[in-house]
């Protein structure tokens, strides 16, 4: 009973692997848990740099992918709209620096056993749009930059879950300005430093 219990949950991981084998496309959404860089403020002419570490807030994703499958590696593209927030502390008050943008990772995986990989590659990411709370906030220094991915997942039939964790290479500042406060100024770190949790679907 036992051998014939374990020959049915080999059989059932192989067809399940076998499942998701081939090249395809597909879509996905997730969830992320994000912080940019460092916030660095000053106030008045005298007034000293402050630096501030953001704290992570909860952003999303979705978008599309593709896969190019081989017995024991995959290159899978993905071209996502994400939309990511964190929090500064600036003069006393809260403000919440929200940023769109456009990422394509480019991944190469490898099949460990079943349906189990593991994958890592480069982030290529356009900024559409950055938001500072009440702040007035000028566009990125750079709209194109690159990070990295890396991450596991699991294919479950034509569904597969996968976690990430996504880390922008250079720094890529944005100005800032307050209407509220007198001569209070800075500059942002948008570079993205997130976990990642997304949910695929194969096509």
């Amino acid at each position: 009973m036992k051998k014939t219990l374990l020959v049915a949950v080999f059989a059932l991981i192989g067809a399940t692997a076998l499942a998701q084998s081939g090249s395809g496309f597909g879509i996905k959404a997730g969830l992320s848990y994000n912080k940019n860089g460092d916030l660095i403020s000053s106030v008045g002419d005298g007034g000293q740099d402050i630096v501030e570490g953001a704290k992570g807030k909860a952003g999303y994703h979705f978008g599309f992918w593709g896969k190019l499958d081989f017995p024991k590696i995959y290159l899978r593209p993905e071209l996502v709209y994400s939309k990511t927030k964190s929090s500064y502390d600036v003069d006393g008050d809260t403000q919440d620096y929200d940023i769109s943008k456009l990422d394509m990772p480019v991944l190469l995986g490898y099949k460990l056993i079943g349906p189990l990989h593991i994958f890592a590659g480069p982030a290529f990411q356009y900024t559409l749009n950055n938001d500072l709370g009440d702040l007035e906030v000028e566009d990125v220094k750079n709209d194109f930059t690159v990070g990295l991915n890396a991450g596991v997942g699991v294919n479950l039939g034509n569904i597969g879950l996968d976690v990430r964790y996504e880390r922008g290479f250079s720094k890529n500042e944005a100005e800032f300005i307050s209407d509220n406060v007198a001569d209070l100024s800075g500059r942002v770190d948008s570079r993205p430093s997130q976990v990642i949790f997304a949910l695929s679907l194969k096509l």
